[in-house]
């Protein structure tokens, strides 16, 4: 299993139960938000991941949550080969965490029924905000990914 950080990594990945610890920097990564931008980083088969696709500040509406991903910008991914990642450090940032959760699994169902990769890593920026494997495989369990699911959103190969 992989974990992807963005700070220079001093072995900490050892104890936490990862075989290796991929940094930002080698990967071609957009942090999206707003859908201007998560259209640009899907549309260009040059981004390796598109990380936190769910961060915008649109209101939901009634019966669907404004979770920053459609079924075509997950067509799109498929058809250009980006990831969509999921961040546990903006997780534990987030005010409105409850929200923000709800918008992760609706992004998670579309992935799944688009067959979009998806990666699930700490993004951490510093050694605190790290978790052991385990953890992030229990928790995207509880964000209903499968098993297998879990395990392969863990171990990210760039491709």
């Amino acid at each position: 299993m992989k974990d992807i950080i963005c700070f220079d990594d001093k072995g900490f990945h050892k104890k936490l139960g990862f075989t290796s610890v991929i940094n930002c920097k080698d990967l071609e990564i957009v942090f999206g938000g707003s859908e201007r931008v998560n259209r640009n980083a899907v549309e260009n088969n040059k981004v390796d991941i598109l990380v936190n696709a769910e961060r915008n500040e649109n209101k939901d509406l009634l019966h669907y949550r404004n979770s920053g991903l459609n079924q075509v910008l997950c067509k799109l991914a498929h058809q250009n080969n980006v990831t969509i990642g999921f961040s546990f450090s903006e997780i534990l940032k987030s005010k409105e965490r409850s929200v923000f959760i709800g918008r992760i699994m609706q992004n998670i169902k579309l992935c799944r029924k688009y067959k979009v990769k998806m990666v699930f890593a700490t993004f951490a920026k510093n050694k605190y905000e790290m978790r052991d494997a385990r953890d992030l495989i229990g928790f995207c369990r509880v964000l209903r990914m499968t098993g297998k699911e879990a395990k392969e959103a863990l171990d990210f190969e760039k491709s």
